[in-house]
């Protein structure tokens, strides 16, 4: 049997194009994408990487404005598009804009299966809005199935009302492979490299936007407490942009010994050679739906470095099996998980070789099997 299924997701994510090409050769998939905005330009610095795209789908017209934290994006054309499309399944990639509920809508008049396809947790800084989470839940109310990344989202459907055997699961992924690659390539010639983006010998690595919320001044402030001895072996990077930037450029100038870099934001092509270097990855963040720069540091072998309130924690980090959990806003025991990894070269060398282990289950075929399983699952033939 073959099932049409659209995927509704906001933008052209270079990490979806792997698993949505996997998805498209499934047996009995149909898969049609439909992108609200090709990209996020007050966000996102990615590459868009349309040429590696080797599913059917559209972009529809959009218009996005930001006011504080709140992100706004209309789109026009989504009816006209379903309607063309004629779906049996809808994947959809959350319910924070008016596409999403529309789409919902358009599905409940055409008895359509509804999925809703979600990374929000219970530490997600927009939960515990009373306003808001009434919405999420009578959106969850109205869907046929969930699929969730990982055990954090899992547990915060439950909270909604989500019935667990509606749940599936499809692990986040990104194309590890290539991650491995070119990250062996940089380590096998790494002078160039490093001289290319300035970079010490040794360096403790930070991936991501450089905004308070992702915990970067809790790191800057953890790093100062290492020993001067350690600080003058191994520095820290910043690899990423963003409205903090220049506060923590001023930050490190106070900070000595120790070197500290900001190579700016980065293309997927060279991060790889920037984690196959690093001595470890750290994500201090405040509040993060899942956190995939874990998962590309994994790829390459990496120790994690990572609050407990990132999506992905659960899931990709064991306590002193592969890297450290810590809370957020908690400089003194981020600086003593990364001390404790630096002092213990042997640890590290074992938590390299167990960070690759267990990233394997997380692959573009396993995500795309779970999100084949939503959409096939029993009852998939109408609401």
């Amino acid at each position: 049997m073959i099932r049409k299924t659209v995927i509704i997701t906001e933008i052209i994510a270079p990490y979806r194009i792997p698993v949505f090409n996997t998805l498209a050769r499934c047996t009995g998939v149909d898969l049609h994408v439909i992108f609200l905005a090709e990209t996020d330009r007050t966000l996102r610095q990615w590459r868009i990487y349309t040429d590696e795209i080797l599913f059917s789908h559209e972009v529809l017209p959009s218009w996005r404005w930001r006011a504080w934290i709140h992100n706004f994006l209309v789109n026009r054309r989504l009816w006209s598009a379903l309607n063309a499309a004629n779906p049996q399944t809808i994947l959809c990639g959350g319910y924070n804009y008016l596409a999403y509920w529309e789409a919902l809508w358009w599905a409940r008049w055409r008895n359509v299966r509804f999925v809703l396809w979600t990374e929000s947790n219970q530490h997600d800084k927009r939960s515990g809005l009373a306003g808001v989470e009434w919405l999420k839940r009578y959106f969850v109310r109205s869907c046929n199935a969930f699929v969730v990344p990982g055990k954090s989202s899992f547990d915060y459907l439950r909270t909604l009302g989500a019935s667990d055997h509606a749940i599936f699961t499809a692990p986040n992924a990104v194309d590890g492979a290539f991650f491995a690659t070119q990250a062996e390539e940089v380590k096998r010639q790494p002078a160039a490299f490093r001289e290319r983006f300035g970079l010490p010998r040794r360096f403790i690595l930070f991936v991501g936007r450089l905004v308070r919320e992702k915990g970067v001044f809790d790191l800057i402030q953890a790093y100062a407490k290492l020993g001067s001895d350690l600080r003058s072996e191994v520095g820290l990077v910043f690899a990423g942009d963003g409205a903090s930037k220049e506060a923590l450029a001023e930050q490190a100038k106070q900070i000595e010994p120790g070197v500290i870099c900001f190579p700016g934001f980065v293309q997927r092509e060279d991060l790889a050679g920037l984690y196959g270097l690093a001595e470890a990855l750290t994500l201090p963040t405040h509040s993060d739906p899942w956190g995939l720069v874990v998962n590309e540091a994994m790829a390459c072998g990496l120790p994690i470095v990572v609050t407990n309130v990132a999506g992905c924690a659960s899931d990709l980090v064991v306590e002193g099996w592969n890297g450290c959990v810590v809370p957020p806003a908690d400089p003194s025991r981020l600086s003593a998980a990364i001390r404790s990894l630096l002092s213990q070269p042997e640890m590290t060398r074992q938590m390299r070789a167990r960070s690759l282990e267990r990233i394997q289950a997380y692959s573009p075929q396993r995500c795309a099997d779970g999100l084949a399983a939503a959409a096939f699952a029993p009852g998939a033939e109408s609401r």
